[in-house]
């Protein structure tokens, strides 16, 4: 607990902040929660760049958005602080150490994967990684689930996608439509509750960015502004997309990456986990970048990099780049790290769009911001996804369709001490993942 200052915070320089977001950019781990929390304590509570009210405002329109919440919130802070080149600055920073460290472990994995030691681990996190997902659909459900009607659509979505195999932004869109229709028809079942708003507000002090600071000049709301914004945006993806079809062909891997992980940007409400069983829709069944077995894979090392979980992208990116060669015969690394770059660009590319365009609607609309019925729905359909998620990997990991016989129950084992782990002991994703990669090892030496 800080104690409470008097002081007012002094102004901060594009400088204090670059060093700031760099930094927070090598030590997110721990999922959109826990990088929330990172920044909460170290903007509000301690530098107390912007107040609790702000913060919370600001973080929940990020998660009315498809997108990595903690990143948009970075970008928003950022762009708040110093216009639109400091939003771009704290996003760019939030990622590039993640796509970094990634495409290095991708290469790691590609070169080295089926080295005994880096195939022993990679045995040990890969049953983490059902826990793991299986945790996330826990948390989000109980956020979520708040009603029979709640219930129902998390049911179906898992059905629709587990076993008549709908396409996941077929699921989005069923779900919104039943948000629109109950927000008339039974608005009490829909409507927001807990969630970041309720907290309380607590005071740490003077902030920079207070509760009633006036809005900068540069976080205005006008039509022209965010005509300019948006149309910037649009602009600069279709350049570059054109860019790469003109040296590519419209069938290029590049260019089919280009467009495919922009739709995947679209669809990622409900975090990273809501949107990988599109990307692997994708990436694994129709465009065969990549392997099933790669996708846990790479699940199993985007967990242990700081940063967003949907720079998993990078990897699938990366590996798709290096198995299609994208580049030409010959150039297998720059094809990969091609790949990788352009998985994160168009990935990320609409969150700053949303941020710096829809930034000054929300300074106007302080206080009134609240999610509506569709995204509630949507957030329950998320629920349903993920659970079909988990069990996709479970039967990769565990070899649920061989005979019983054949059924690996060591990795069996490995997954259920580590939901215990999580459930029960609230063990964080880290040292749960670096304890099941050392058993891995060992049952991968004792065998």
């Amino acid at each position: 607990m800080h104690p409470t200052s008097t002081v007012q915070p002094h102004d901060i320089s594009l400088k204090e902040a670059f060093w700031y977001w760099l930094k927070l950019g090598f030590i997110s781990f721990g999922g959109p929660a826990g990088q929330i929390a990172i920044m909460h304590a170290d903007l509000v509570e301690k530098r107390r760049w912007i107040s609790e009210r702000r913060f919370l405002h600001a973080l929940n329109y990020c998660m009315l958005l498809p997108g990595p919440e903690a990143t948009q919130l970075a970008i928003y802070i950022g762009w708040l602080l110093h216009r639109t080149k400091g939003g771009i600055l704290a996003g760019v920073l939030f990622v590039f150490p993640s796509l970094l460290i990634l495409a290095l472990l991708s290469w790691i994995y590609m070169v080295f994967g089926n080295v005994p030691v880096v195939a022993g681990i990679l045995y040990g996190i890969k049953p983490a990684i059902v826990a793991v997902v299986l945790a996330a659909a826990w948390r989000i459900g109980m956020r979520a689930l708040r009603n029979g009607i709640l219930i129902a659509i998390a049911i179906a979505s898992f059905l629709a996608i587990a076993v008549a195999d709908v396409p996941f932004p077929a699921i989005v869109l069923a779900a919104a439509l039943i948000g629109v229709i109950g927000g008339f028809a039974a608005p009490q079942k829909f409507s927001v509750g807990g969630g970041h708003a309720s907290t309380k507000n607590i005071s740490y002090g003077p902030a920079l960015i207070d509760d009633h600071t006036p809005t900068p000049q540069h976080a205005r709301f006008s039509w022209g502004k965010l005509a300019t914004v948006v149309l910037a945006g649009v602009a600069i993806g279709v350049a570059c997309g054109a860019a790469l079809a003109a040296s590519f062909g419209l069938h290029g891997t590049l260019t089919q990456m280009a467009w495919f992980f922009t739709k995947a940007a679209m669809l990622t409400f409900g975090g990273a986990y809501a949107v990988l069983p599109y990307v692997y829709q994708g990436a694994v069944d129709s465009f065969q970048w990549l392997t099933g077995a790669q996708m846990i894979d790479g699940l199993a090392l985007g967990e242990t990099t700081p940063g967003p979980l949907i720079m998993i992208v990078a990897f699938v990116g990366f590996i798709g780049g290096w198995t299609k060669e994208a580049l030409g015969a010959g150039h297998v690394l720059a094809s990969a790290m091609a790949g990788a770059g352009v998985a994160t660009f168009f990935t990320f590319l609409p969150s700053f769009v949303f941020i710096l365009a829809g930034g000054p609607l929300v300074e106007s609309t302080r206080n009134n911001l609240r999610l509506t019925a569709p995204l509630t729905a949507i957030s329950a359909a998320v629920v349903g996804v993920i659970v079909s998620l988990a069990l996709f990997f479970a039967d990769h990991v565990f070899g649920w369709r061989q005979p019983v016989g054949e059924w690996d129950l060591a990795a069996m084992a490995i997954a259920l001490a580590a939901g215990i782990a999580l459930f029960r002991f609230k063990v964080g994703t880290i040292p749960l993942i670096g304890a099941c990669a050392l058993a891995g090892l060992v049952v991968s030496y004792l065998h």
